[in-house]
């Protein structure tokens, strides 16, 4: 088994922090992993998104030319990563940002509203990125959201976060609920 997905979308919105969970919570479920990341120089609003490869083999290059997932979290990263989804891949699309429907039928699109979930389930905009990695587990299975939970709560401890660790969990719970 062999899973890549790109989580792309504008600095600010987590994209990298969610894709180093991810990352993290497939070593920890015994899982080899690379993780790239690819941001340009702007702190918030520009371009962000990283690659993710999970296998249960060793992983002999962080490129991927043709990704098994997509989760886009605005319109630019839809339509530059779309085409880069294999056939029978998935695609987690911000409903709340990104009113066009998935262009390919070879695929499965899961439309999420991303950022309304944030708000007005979770109580934090700031939200999004863990809402949206809860609904990418729930739609490809590719790590337990249980397993990814408690990397993130992890990841908070460690970098002196504890605060948060209700709340992003609350978070990716409400995303995988809602895929």
């Amino acid at each position: 088994m062999e899973r890549s997905v790109i989580i792309a979308g504008f600095g600010g919105q987590g994209v990298i922090l969610a894709g180093k969970i991810l990352a993290q919570a497939g070593m920890n479920h015994g899982l080899e992993v690379t993780w790239m990341p690819s941001y340009g120089p702007e702190m918030r609003g520009g371009t962000a998104n990283c690659t993710i490869v999970l296998s249960d083999e060793p992983v002999g290059s962080p490129i991927v030319d043709e990704a098994t997932g997509l989760i886009a979290m605005n319109i630019p990263s839809l339509d530059k990563f779309e085409s880069s989804v294999s056939e029978g891949g998935t695609i987690v699309v911000n409903r709340s940002l990104i009113e066009r429907k998935v262009d390919r039928s070879d695929v499965t699109a899961r439309y999420v509203n991303i950022n309304d979930i944030a708000r007005d389930e979770v109580g934090n905009p700031r939200a999004i990125n863990m809402v949206a990695l809860g609904a990418y587990v729930k739609a490809t299975g590719s790590v337990p959201l249980d397993v990814v939970m408690e990397t993130m709560a992890q990841a908070m401890r460690e970098s002196g976060k504890d605060k948060f660790i209700d709340m992003n969990s609350a978070a990716l719970e409400a995303g995988y609920n809602a895929a």
